[in-house]
């Protein structure tokens, strides 16, 4: 483990790279399963890592809702909090919202299977949504608003310096394309974030992880999940449509939402738009040269067809 002489611990170090495989793995789906738990480690260990999201003494409040994500994202964390290069605790917590035909006794019944600390936070967000909203209309932004401020006021009380959140990587994405399509703006889903109160902490491990892989965690560990009933129903949200054109573009084009991931990275601002980022107005040659100049002119290098979608390359003689 890279602790010595004072060094920041790696993603291997998180990841626990060195580990040998388990020799017992003979059958494929055994070997599939350990080769997918190895890819999840590592890459929540790189997230980690590259945002220091977790810290000495942190107590991590894991956000479980139910869903592939949340369980996955709580199952990593033990799994690496066993061998990582800073001690921290972990606190699982789901809301229960109070949805008719809600299975109640399914995560308490998990938590105690595994072991783990947990707190279930009764509220009744179901009335209060379903009043406030008219019928027909989407329920997910107040019921976000609403969840989110109970669960700061959960992390208070149990002293969590740190809110989980299962965020997968195909989520980051999408939130992009979501307000560039509808919003009107440049804006993702950060991996770590401050509170707009300033007292709360919010990582999402998971940020580098593609949806596929926690579908494929999730049946491997047959973890027994809670469909959320309320969101799930509405037909027709733009996230919905979004999410399906991704995995399309997945399957067809591998590699595309890795490269979007990559570019919400590698943001050249005096290339876009935005006059708060960039003083476009007083923008005058000065005859000092600048490597961050503009380079509008200059040929970039792109994937050719077929990587594109219904582009179709003309030889112009």
């Amino acid at each position: 483990m890279n602790t010595a002489n004072n060094t920041l611990p790696t993603a291997a170090d998180w990841a626990g790279e060195d580990a040998a495989p388990d020799a017992a793995d003979t059958r494929k789906i055994e070997r599939e399963s350990h080769k997918l738990e190895k890819r999840l480690c590592r890459e929540v260990g790189r997230a980690i890592t590259d945002f220091n999201m977790i810290e000495e003494g942190d107590k991590i409040m894991v956000c479980m809702s139910g869903g592939k994500d949340s369980y996955t994202l709580l199952d990593i964390l033990r799994k690496l909090q066993k061998r990582a290069p800073v001690k921290f605790d972990i606190v699982a917590v789901n809301l229960d919202q109070k949805q008719p035909g809600f299975p109640e006794h399914v995560l308490p019944d998990y938590f105690k299977s595994i072991g783990v600390q947990y707190h279930i936070e009764n509220q009744d967000t179901y009335s209060v949504v379903k009043r406030v909203v008219p019928e027909g209309k989407t329920t997910c932004s107040l019921c976000s608003r609403l969840r989110r401020a109970i669960l700061y006021k959960v992390a208070d009380d149990l002293g969590c310096t740190k809110l989980a959140l299962g965020h997968h990587r195909d989520d980051i994405v999408a939130t992009l394309m979501l307000n560039m399509f509808y919003g009107g703006r440049m804006k993702g889903m950060p991996p770590k974030l401050v509170s707009d109160d300033g007292k709360h902490v919010v990582i999402r491990p998971l940020c580098y992880v593609p949806e596929k892989d926690t579908a494929r965690w999730a049946q491997y560990q047959q973890f027994p999940i809670i469909p959320c009933n309320l969101c799930g129903s509405q037909d027709g949200l733009q996230r919905v449509a979004v999410n399906e054109m991704l995995r399309e573009w997945d399957k067809k084009f591998p590699g595309r939402i890795e490269s979007m991931l990559r570019a919400m990275g590698h943001v050249v601002t005096t290339h876009l738009m935005d006059p708060h980022l960039h003083d476009f107005k007083n923008a005058k040659a000065t005859g000092i040269a600048d490597p961050n100049g503009d380079m509008a002119f200059d040929h970039e290098e792109f994937p050719v067809a077929p990587a594109l979608p219904g582009l179709q390359v003309v030889q112009l003689g």
